[in-house]
């Protein structure tokens, strides 16, 4: 199958009405705290939503943030999967980004179209 999408993300200026609206619209709960980068959200403004039957997701952003729906697939190096979609002609917007030092990074690359796409994993490969 390839690898798999593994999270998605809907950002906007106001991610509390967001999280408002969806959650009444779908019935998602959050887990309001922090994204795992700057570049993704503000700070305290990111809504996780647990895993259960469907992929994890959040609702995020902030009043400088530009709408956007993105999903990320995972990969088994953040930074080398970045580089494959650059070599095949997307470039990378965002990453690796760790979160806290660890080793779980997040990335951004645009596909030769345009389209936003975010990839997931370790931030190096696993020895």
């Amino acid at each position: 199958m390839g690898q798999p999408v593994v999270h998605f993300e809907i950002v906007g200026r106001d991610p509390a009405a967001l999280r408002e609206y969806y959650g009444d619209l779908f019935g998602w709960e959050y887990e309001v705290g922090d994204a795992t980068s700057d570049q993704v959200s503000e700070q305290g403004q990111y809504g996780f939503m647990p895993p259960g039957e469907g992929i994890a997701g959040g609702v995020a952003g902030g009043a400088s943030f530009k709408p956007r729906v993105l999903f990320y697939v995972a990969v088994p190096d953040v930074g080398a999967a970045l580089a494959e979609a650059e070599r095949l002609g997307g470039t990378r917007v965002m990453g690796p980004e760790p979160k806290n030092g660890g080793d779980f990074a997040v990335g951004h690359f645009t596909d030769p179209e345009g389209n936003l796409i975010g990839v997931a994993g370790p931030s190096a490969p696993v020895e």
